[in-house]
Protein backbone atom coordinates (compact mmCIF):
# COMPACT_ATOMS: atom_id res chain seq x y z
CA UNK A 1 0.00 0.00 0.00
CA UNK A 2 1.49 3.28 -1.14
CA UNK A 3 0.48 6.69 1.42
CA UNK A 4 1.17 10.29 0.40
CA UNK A 5 4.62 11.61 1.99
CA UNK A 6 3.37 14.15 5.07
CA UNK A 7 6.25 16.76 4.65
CA UNK A 8 4.64 17.86 0.79
CA UNK A 9 2.91 21.20 0.90
CA UNK A 10 -0.78 20.78 0.79
CA UNK A 11 -3.02 23.28 -1.54
CA UNK A 12 -4.87 24.89 0.31
CA UNK A 13 -8.93 24.60 -0.96
CA UNK A 14 -10.45 28.03 -1.98
CA UNK A 15 -12.80 29.43 0.16
CA UNK A 16 -16.27 29.94 -1.71
CA UNK A 17 -17.54 32.96 -0.75
CA UNK A 18 -20.88 32.90 1.02
CA UNK A 19 -23.89 33.86 -0.99
CA UNK A 20 -26.48 36.25 0.61
CA UNK A 21 -29.56 37.14 -1.74
CA UNK A 22 -31.55 40.60 -1.60
CA UNK A 23 -34.41 41.79 -3.11
CA UNK A 24 -35.23 45.26 -4.30
CA UNK A 25 -38.77 46.07 -4.83
CA UNK A 26 -41.62 48.16 -5.43
CA UNK A 27 -43.83 50.02 -7.23
CA UNK A 28 -43.53 50.36 -11.15
CA UNK A 29 -41.15 52.81 -12.50
CA UNK A 30 -39.56 53.67 -8.48
CA UNK A 31 -36.05 52.50 -10.14
CA UNK A 32 -35.66 48.85 -8.84
CA UNK A 33 -33.54 48.36 -12.30
CA UNK A 34 -31.53 51.76 -11.99
CA UNK A 35 -30.49 50.91 -8.29
CA UNK A 36 -29.21 46.96 -9.27
CA UNK A 37 -27.42 48.77 -12.39
CA UNK A 38 -25.64 51.52 -10.44
CA UNK A 39 -24.43 49.23 -7.58
CA UNK A 40 -23.54 45.93 -9.16
CA UNK A 41 -19.88 44.86 -10.14
CA UNK A 42 -21.01 43.10 -13.44
CA UNK A 43 -23.16 44.01 -16.39
CA UNK A 44 -26.71 43.28 -14.87
CA UNK A 45 -29.26 40.71 -16.43
CA UNK A 46 -32.36 42.65 -17.27
CA UNK A 47 -35.69 41.24 -18.94
CA UNK A 48 -36.90 44.95 -20.01
CA UNK A 49 -39.45 44.82 -22.55
CA UNK A 50 -40.89 48.51 -24.60
CA UNK A 51 -44.05 48.97 -23.76
CA UNK A 52 -46.56 49.15 -26.15
CA UNK A 53 -50.07 50.34 -26.38
CA UNK A 54 -51.28 47.24 -25.28
CA UNK A 55 -50.49 48.24 -22.00
CA UNK A 56 -52.95 50.79 -22.29
CA UNK A 57 -55.51 50.35 -19.46
CA UNK A 58 -53.15 47.81 -17.72
CA UNK A 59 -50.21 49.99 -16.55
CA UNK A 60 -50.94 53.62 -14.54
CA UNK A 61 -48.59 55.96 -16.16
CA UNK A 62 -49.18 58.58 -13.95
CA UNK A 63 -46.07 60.27 -12.33
CA UNK A 64 -43.39 58.26 -14.89
CA UNK A 65 -45.58 59.02 -18.13
CA UNK A 66 -41.72 59.27 -19.63
CA UNK A 67 -41.08 55.43 -18.95
CA UNK A 68 -40.80 53.36 -22.40
CA UNK A 69 -39.56 50.24 -20.49
CA UNK A 70 -40.70 47.48 -18.40
CA UNK A 71 -39.07 44.77 -16.40
CA UNK A 72 -40.79 41.63 -17.05
CA UNK A 73 -39.42 38.78 -14.92
CA UNK A 74 -36.33 40.32 -13.08
CA UNK A 75 -33.16 41.88 -12.61
CA UNK A 76 -29.96 40.69 -11.45
CA UNK A 77 -26.97 41.96 -10.12
CA UNK A 78 -23.84 41.00 -8.05
CA UNK A 79 -21.22 42.66 -5.23
CA UNK A 80 -18.36 40.86 -4.34
CA UNK A 81 -17.44 41.43 -0.43
CA UNK A 82 -13.62 40.63 -0.15
CA UNK A 83 -13.28 36.83 -0.38
CA UNK A 84 -15.68 36.20 2.39
CA UNK A 85 -19.50 37.58 0.81
CA UNK A 86 -21.10 37.27 -2.62
CA UNK A 87 -24.30 39.58 -2.68
CA UNK A 88 -26.87 38.66 -5.45
CA UNK A 89 -29.24 41.56 -6.35
CA UNK A 90 -32.59 40.35 -7.84
CA UNK A 91 -35.31 43.85 -8.72
CA UNK A 92 -38.80 42.15 -8.88
CA UNK A 93 -41.08 43.22 -11.46
CA UNK A 94 -43.30 46.21 -10.64
CA UNK A 95 -46.56 45.36 -12.08
CA UNK A 96 -49.46 43.28 -10.59
CA UNK A 97 -49.36 40.98 -13.71
CA UNK A 98 -45.99 40.05 -13.01
CA UNK A 99 -46.21 39.62 -9.70
CA UNK A 100 -46.48 35.54 -10.02
CA UNK A 101 -42.42 35.76 -10.22
CA UNK A 102 -42.16 37.02 -6.51
CA UNK A 103 -42.42 33.83 -4.70
CA UNK A 104 -39.90 32.37 -7.03
CA UNK A 105 -36.95 35.29 -6.24
CA UNK A 106 -38.15 35.45 -2.67
CA UNK A 107 -36.99 31.62 -2.05
CA UNK A 108 -34.08 32.08 0.15
CA UNK A 109 -33.63 35.84 0.48
CA UNK A 110 -31.53 37.30 3.59
CA UNK A 111 -34.29 40.62 3.23
CA UNK A 112 -35.60 43.02 1.13
CA UNK A 113 -35.70 46.56 -0.19
CA UNK A 114 -38.85 48.58 -0.49
CA UNK A 115 -38.70 51.63 -2.98
CA UNK A 116 -40.76 54.14 -2.71
CA UNK A 117 -41.92 57.09 -4.95
CA UNK A 118 -43.61 59.84 -2.97
CA UNK A 119 -45.28 61.19 -5.90
CA UNK A 120 -46.95 57.00 -6.14
CA UNK A 121 -46.62 56.45 -2.37
CA UNK A 122 -49.85 53.85 -2.61
CA UNK A 123 -47.46 51.53 -5.05
CA UNK A 124 -45.32 50.66 -1.93
CA UNK A 125 -48.14 48.87 -0.68
CA UNK A 126 -48.36 45.18 -2.56
CA UNK A 127 -44.66 44.77 -1.56
CA UNK A 128 -44.36 45.77 2.16
CA UNK A 129 -47.37 43.24 2.30
CA UNK A 130 -45.79 40.40 0.86
CA UNK A 131 -42.44 40.77 3.13
CA UNK A 132 -44.84 41.29 5.84
CA UNK A 133 -46.76 37.94 5.40
CA UNK A 134 -43.53 36.50 4.35
CA UNK A 135 -41.91 37.31 7.69
CA UNK A 136 -38.70 38.72 4.97
CA UNK A 137 -36.83 41.40 6.99
CA UNK A 138 -37.21 44.48 4.83
CA UNK A 139 -36.40 47.74 4.75
CA UNK A 140 -38.15 51.25 2.69
CA UNK A 141 -36.18 53.52 0.85
CA UNK A 142 -37.61 56.92 -0.27
CA UNK A 143 -35.81 57.02 -4.12
CA UNK A 144 -35.64 61.29 -4.62
CA UNK A 145 -36.82 61.79 -7.62
CA UNK A 146 -36.79 65.51 -9.00
CA UNK A 147 -39.76 67.53 -8.45
CA UNK A 148 -41.06 64.82 -6.25
CA UNK A 149 -42.98 66.24 -3.01
CA UNK A 150 -40.80 65.68 0.48
CA UNK A 151 -41.65 64.30 3.63
CA UNK A 152 -40.13 63.65 6.33
CA UNK A 153 -39.23 60.03 6.84
CA UNK A 154 -41.47 59.54 10.23
CA UNK A 155 -44.62 61.01 7.63
CA UNK A 156 -43.43 57.91 4.98
CA UNK A 157 -43.43 55.76 8.16
CA UNK A 158 -47.04 56.51 9.51
CA UNK A 159 -48.38 56.52 6.01
CA UNK A 160 -47.02 53.11 4.90
CA UNK A 161 -48.55 51.81 8.15
CA UNK A 162 -44.91 50.46 8.95
CA UNK A 163 -43.62 48.64 12.20
CA UNK A 164 -41.80 51.08 14.03
CA UNK A 165 -38.29 48.60 13.73
CA UNK A 166 -38.56 49.05 9.62
CA UNK A 167 -35.65 51.52 8.76
CA UNK A 168 -36.79 54.04 6.39
CA UNK A 169 -34.21 56.39 4.89
CA UNK A 170 -33.94 58.49 1.57
CA UNK A 171 -31.65 57.13 -1.54
CA UNK A 172 -31.04 58.21 -5.31
CA UNK A 173 -31.31 55.00 -6.92
CA UNK A 174 -28.65 56.47 -9.99
CA UNK A 175 -25.92 56.49 -7.45
CA UNK A 176 -23.85 53.93 -6.27
CA UNK A 177 -22.45 55.25 -3.14
CA UNK A 178 -26.13 56.07 -2.08
CA UNK A 179 -27.05 52.77 -3.03
CA UNK A 180 -24.55 50.50 -1.14
CA UNK A 181 -25.66 52.02 1.96
CA UNK A 182 -29.64 51.41 1.06
CA UNK A 183 -27.92 47.24 0.99
CA UNK A 184 -26.20 47.67 4.03
CA UNK A 185 -28.57 49.14 6.45
CA UNK A 186 -31.02 46.60 5.18
CA UNK A 187 -28.25 43.95 5.72
CA UNK A 188 -27.78 45.48 8.89
CA UNK A 189 -31.66 45.46 9.96
CA UNK A 190 -32.02 41.76 7.86
CA UNK A 191 -28.98 40.48 10.33
CA UNK A 192 -30.78 42.04 13.68
CA UNK A 193 -33.85 40.36 12.72
CA UNK A 194 -32.37 36.43 12.40
CA UNK A 195 -29.17 36.63 15.44
CA UNK A 196 -29.00 32.89 14.68
CA UNK A 197 -27.51 33.74 11.48
CA UNK A 198 -24.82 36.11 13.12
CA UNK A 199 -23.17 32.83 15.02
Amino acid sequence: MVSGRSDMPKTPTPKMPKAIKLLIAGGFGVGKTTMVGAVSEIRPLRTEETLTDRSVGVDDLSGVEAKSTTTVAMDFGRISIGDDFMLYLFGTPGQERFWFVWDELARGALGAVVLADTRRLADCFPSVDYFERRGTPFIVAVNCFEGAPMFQLDEVKLALNLGPDVPVLLCDARKRDSGKEVLIALVKHAYSKRPAAVS
